[in-house]
């Protein structure tokens, strides 16, 4: 309820919070809601926007530990507090009229919520959001609008400081994953956004937005797993359908996708060593990857 009661003030155009945190230029501009076309070639760096959580400088370092990382990797990136998540939304609109790069948003706990309401904003103006990353969110974030292209969730579903489930609206059809890592006791919502191995893929995803193009709408799968304990969490982007051949089984399918068996036998609720009817529908996860990563030459044999 506090959270609610909290994120209901500071995502409100009437809340009179404080305010802290980078802010570029002055955030009085009018909004438009002209329809916005699509980034020009020239013009696809991508722009990413990182919150803290409550308390940020001290608990949500990892923001700016990644901030760091993508700004190394040559990304434009800015990391702020969420209690200005509304100011920045508007600085991201006149930016991105500007200058109508890929946008990346980010958060962690409260900055989740954040994240999800900066998405919800640019969407009132007809503005696309290449991808939304939350990072253990509050359970009061909103669900993942429909201007979104990617979003994952990192999520313990056991926190009482985040432990946000987030959903999509109704007709959502980009890429959603969601990863609960309640098994790892070595994960706190205190440290999860601060995994190294997180952070580097996220770098690497960030990197290749502008050159990653998007299968045609509807080919998505939404993906949801409680990643086992011993395994590492590994970053799909969403699942798509294959048809089983005869004599196939889910470690073969592992095999042949290169991705491990827990995550089909999880996906699709078979046995791991069942046979596969012919023509059988599996649900296989998958990373969206630039063309080059995705030649024939790269693609798994049959």
């Amino acid at each position: 309820m506090i959270w609610a009661a909290l994120s209901a003030c500071i995502f409100s155009s009437g809340c009179n919070l404080a305010l802290a945190g980078p802010v570029a230029r002055s955030a009085n501009a009018a909004a438009t809601t002209a329809p916005v076309a699509p980034p020009a070639a020239a013009q696809l760096q991508a722009r990413v926007y990182l919150f803290r959580g409550a308390l940020g400088p001290i608990f949500s370092r990892g923001m700016d530990r990644l901030t760091k990382r993508l700004e190394e990797a040559g990304i434009r990136a800015d990391v702020y507090e969420f209690t200005i998540c509304r100011l920045i939304a508007d600085q991201a609109i006149r930016d991105f009229r500007d200058n109508p790069a890929p946008i990346a948003l980010i958060g962690h706990s409260m900055g989740g919520l954040c994240a999800l309401t900066f998405a919800g904003i640019l969407k009132s103006e007809n503005i696309p959001v290449s991808l939304v990353v939350t990072i253990d969110p509050a359970h009061a974030s909103p669900k993942v609008p429909l201007n979104v292209e990617r979003y994952i969730n990192i999520f313990l579903s056991d926190s009482v400081l985040g432990g946000g489930d987030v959903v999509a609206e109704q007709g959502y059809q980009g890429h959603y994953a969601s990863f609960d890592l309640k098994e790892h006791e070595e994960v706190t919502h205190i440290n999860i956004d601060k995994m190294d191995s997180v952070h580097e893929q996220l770098v690497t995803a960030i990197a290749q937005l502008a050159t990653t193009p998007l299968p045609a709408k509807g080919d998505a799968v939404p993906l949801r797993y409680v990643v086992p304990s011993d395994a590492p969490l590994e970053l799909w982007d969403s699942g798509t359908q294959q048809l089983a051949r005869s004599g196939d089984t889910l470690q073969r399918l592992a095999e042949l996708n290169r991705v491990p068996l827990w995550s089909l036998t999880q996906a699709n609720q078979y046995s791991d060593g069942a046979p596969l009817s012919a023509g059988q529908r599996v649900l296989v996860p998958r990373h969206l990857a630039p063309p080059v990563a995705t030649s024939a030459a790269s693609q798994p044999k049959r």
